[in-house]
């Protein structure tokens, strides 16, 4: 029988390093879906980082000294960093595995940085994608793997966040990352 671990934890200490180390981040993924939709489990902690090589050094240093066990290859983040791609972490104490997503430099990349939201978790400041950006990106995922996760992640975004949503936002945003039909399709459903 498993378990189910708590990852607040785990992203307070990611959080507080990635501030410490000053790298902008913020928090995505099935995480942000149970802060902006319903809670659900999730297996690892997904991170969109603007990081830059001469960092890497500096993140896991901080990295390893919070958990002496816990392991990151620079080797990757280095090469994460080359190919605006994904790195990884796993915490040592529950298993957890947090992966280090690389900033594209496009504009929407850059907006959702500029629209990352601040929410408080056990007293700590924690940024958050914000729940626009998170439907969007996860219409993006949906397109590149059709996973029906994707799916009911937004839509447990929308029944939840719905009446703060910027819905002009979203549609706008969708039409130009060419996921309208989709989004469409799903609100209908709605």
């Amino acid at each position: 029988m498993h378990h189910i671990v708590d990852p607040r934890a785990v992203v307070i200490k990611i959080a507080s390093i990635l501030h410490e180390v000053k790298i902008p981040y913020f928090i995505t993924g099935g995480f942000a879906v149970s802060v902006w939709g319903r809670p659900r489990a999730t297996f690892d902690i997904d991170v969109v980082v603007e990081l830059i090589e001469p960092k890497v050094g500096a993140l896991a240093g901080a990295l390893r000294k919070i958990y002496k066990a816990g392991y990151i290859d620079e080797i990757s983040a280095k090469d994460a960093i080359r190919h605006q791609s994904e790195f990884n972490f796993i915490d040592p104490f529950t298993g957890l595995k947090v992966d280090f997503w690389i900033t594209k430099r496009d504009e929407f990349s850059l907006l959702k940085f500029q629209r990352k939201i601040p929410k408080k978790i056990s007293g700590k400041t924690v940024y958050f994608i914000s729940p626009e950006d998170l439907i969007l990106s996860k219409l993006v995922w949906y397109t590149m793997g059709e996973s029906t996760r994707q799916l009911e992640d937004i839509e447990s975004v929308i029944k939840i966040s719905g009446k703060k949503l910027d819905m002009g936002y979203i549609l706008r945003w969708s039409k130009k990352l060419g996921t309208l039909d989709i989004l469409t399709k799903l609100l209908s459903k709605i």
